[in-house]
């Protein structure tokens, strides 16, 4: 199981797509000791200070780790599925 966030990523969400097209091309090229990954996804990119009052928070955006977005993570899950359905 790969974090594509954290260390792997620098903690720059941006580049967990980068880390993600890795682990997907590793297991399309057969490595199949890697199981799954994890990403920090939310619906909005970026993460907010917290604790602030409700009415400043952002709806959509995380208030812990920086996040990718929604749109971002479709586009992660195509690209996956559209790589390793090939190999399959």
């Amino acid at each position: 199981m790969v974090d594509c966030s954290h260390a792997n990523s620098g903690k720059q969400a941006a580049r967990q797509e980068d880390v993600w097209r890795s682990v997907v091309e590793q297991r399309a090229s057969g490595t199949r000791s890697l199981i799954g990954v994890m990403i920090e996804s939310f619906l909005e990119a970026g993460s907010q200070p917290f604790p602030k009052p409700a009415n400043e928070l952002r709806y959509g955006v995380s208030i812990t780790d920086a996040c990718i977005s929604w749109e971002i993570t479709e586009r992660m899950l195509r690209q996956g599925y559209e790589t390793l359905a090939a190999v399959i």
